[in-house]
């Protein structure tokens, strides 16, 4: 990784994103996002969003809401994007788990994320197994009509 980062480059900013997390810097990590920014949220159509005072938005409550969050990633990068593979965990205010993994790739232009596709998900502890996952995802509920 470390022959990866330019000073301005998309492993760079990657590396700055998690510093910011983990030292809990609400303006740091709203200076890794262009004021234009575009979030896509290709599993969640609706979540996605437009601009740096959104992810600052959002940012402010999930340091609120989990105090202790710490980020750990694993990312490669090429001269305008970086693929990052996150893990956030941390204790919610009620004392239960927060654990979120996934993958988020950035586009990044002048050391700022322009934009990114997001695939960062809480953790499901338990459920069913591999059956029963691949079955919810094809077999229709009862409820759904045709």
């Amino acid at each position: 990784m470390a022959s990866q980062i330019e000073a301005e480059g998309p492993g760079a900013l990657v590396e700055r994103l998690c510093q910011a997390t983990n030292a809990h810097d609400l303006e740091a990590l709203a200076s890794c996002f262009a004021v234009d920014y575009r979030n896509d949220t290709p599993v969640h159509p609706a979540r996605g969003f437009r601009g740096r005072a959104q992810v600052r938005k959002n940012w402010e409550q999930i340091f609120t809401a989990v105090p202790d969050i710490a980020a750990q990633v694993h990312w490669v990068a090429d001269q305008e994007t970086a693929w990052s593979e996150w893990e956030m965990r941390g204790t919610r205010r009620d004392g239960s788990a927060h654990v979120m993994r996934g993958v988020v790739i950035f586009g990044v232009k002048n050391g700022e994320a322009s934009w990114a596709r997001f695939y960062l998900e809480p953790v499901q502890e338990g459920g069913g197994g591999v059956d029963d996952a691949v079955r919810r995802a094809v077999v229709p509920s009862p409820e759904v009509k045709r």
